[in-house]
């Protein structure tokens, strides 16, 4: 009965794919995994950017089982970010990723489409828009400050990645379309943040493409989203 349940949950989870994203998924993924085996890159960094893709991918697709991925995902950058001395990602992850993972599979689950097993997208007022854009740069000049006294080794991008994160989970466990601008953002600034650290001696090329397709998919799923509610509006 078990197995039944979940053979089902599994195959309504893969319903719904373009053609397009069952190419690019299984892609991502095979070249990830050759070039980091290449380049004799960090395991774990591997197994972060796996889970990494696959968490977006399937948050993009407003599919539940990206909180799965998610979990096992934030575990792995955790340590990461750990030996890499970006303790505002440390922090991040560990005290707010992993809650916010486990309230988002309880938050989703009250608004999933039966026919699909998709979330319903939302957007954003004006006003929340403006609030949200004010707190979220005052809050990174104040994390920046601090991840100065802890000696990170990147502070500024640590702090915008950091704080923009926060803000970009909340939208996306609220199901906001605007949560992509947000993951762009985060995006770009990560993926300088880990070439810095590579070129001072990281092995965590991996996690370089992982940022690399996130940017990609951010735009992507953006305009999926915003195709979806134009025409409920």
């Amino acid at each position: 009965m078990i197995l039944m349940s979940l053979i089902g949950f599994i195959k309504k989870e893969l319903d719904g794919w373009g053609k397009y994203e069952r190419i690019f998924f299984p892609l991502t993924v095979i070249t990830i995994l050759v070039i980091s085996i290449y380049l004799n890159d960090s395991k774990i960094a591997l197994i972060s950017a796996i889970c990494g893709i696959s968490y977006t991918i399937f948050a993009g697709k407003g599919k539940i089982s990206c909180y799965i991925f998610g979990l096992m995902g934030t575990f792995c950058y955790s340590y990461i970010a750990f030996k890499n001395a970006l303790y505002g990602n440390l922090i991040l992850y560990m005290c707010y990723y992993f809650p916010m993972q486990v309230y988002g599979i309880f938050k989703w689950r009250n608004h999933l489409k039966p026919e699909t097993g998709e979330i319903v997208k939302t957007q954003l007022s004006k006003k929340e828009k403006f609030y949200y854009s004010v707190g979220v740069f005052v809050l990174s000049a104040i994390f920046y400050f601090i991840l100065l006294y802890l000696n990170d080794k990147s502070p500024l991008f640590d702090a915008l990645t950091s704080v923009f994160s926060v803000l970009g989970l909340i939208l996306t466990v609220k199901r906001c379309i605007e949560q992509w601008y947000v993951w762009f953002f985060v995006n770009v600034l990560s993926t300088l943040m880990w070439i810095e650290a590579y070129y001072n001696g990281s092995n965590c090329f991996a996690t370089i493409l992982m940022w690399l397709v996130y940017t990609i998919l951010a735009v992507y799923f953006y305009i999926v989203w915003k195709k979806e509610l134009s025409v409920k509006i």
